[in-house]
């Protein structure tokens, strides 16, 4: 079985992919180009997966951007439409409250 991250690449490589509103407000409040998380996306490594979500399977990734820094991104799809990805949201993760490879969130 596919990994969903593998299913948001192709999704995204074959131009089948949309920012949510909540996404662009996101990208605009943390700085972050879109580009940066579309070109991004090849390199990204999944934090959790979420097949199972009540709207549609989703996945959050670490993603680094052109200077590379870090950005998580939480990628899905819709439960009645698995043909489009959708960038959820993205933000630049605190330090404070991710292990150092920002993969694993700290308790609190």
């Amino acid at each position: 079985m596919r990994s969903l991250l593998a299913e948001v690449q192709e999704l995204v490589a074959d131009g089948r992919a949309r920012v949510s509103e909540h996404g662009f407000r996101e990208l605009k409040e943390d700085a972050i180009h879109l580009a940066n998380v579309v070109q991004g996306l090849a390199r990204a490594q999944t934090v959790e997966e979420y097949p199972e979500y009540h709207n549609g399977p989703s996945v959050p990734v670490l993603q680094r951007d052109a200077k590379d820094r870090p950005i998580h991104a939480l990628w899905g799809m819709s439960k009645a439409n698995r043909d489009e990805a959708v960038l959820i949201t993205a933000y630049r993760p605190d330090p404070a409250r991710w292990s150092a490879d920002f993969l694993r969130r700290l308790p609190k």
